[in-house]
């Protein structure tokens, strides 16, 4: 399953999201940068599987992009395992090995 993060730290809003969604799923500036372009490429357009860590998502911008969050999270429920969601407030620490 691929893995791909998106940094909130580095993501001051929407227009940002979407350029680095542009930038880490490979698309062309074709991408219509809304949320219903975004509901297309996430259940129709991507490579899947794909497991998605949303970092640095704390209370604050939790509300700030509360439209994308529930859109990632539908999207979860309707590819049933394709898609996996992982909001965290700060960056997963990696095991020592």
């Amino acid at each position: 399953m691929n893995k791909v993060s998106f940094d909130f730290n580095h993501i001051p809003d929407l227009p940002a999201f979407y350029a680095e969604f542009v930038r880490q799923f490979g698309l062309t500036d074709r991408f219509g940068a809304n949320l219903d372009a975004l509901w297309d490429e996430v259940t129709g357009g991507i490579a899947l599987p794909v497991e998605i860590d949303f970092i640095n998502l704390n209370a604050s911008r939790k509300r700030r992009f509360g439209a994308l969050i529930l859109l990632f999270e539908e999207a979860e429920e309707e590819l049933e395992g394709d898609l996996r969601l992982n909001l965290l407030e700060k960056p997963a620490v990696k095991a020592k090995g």
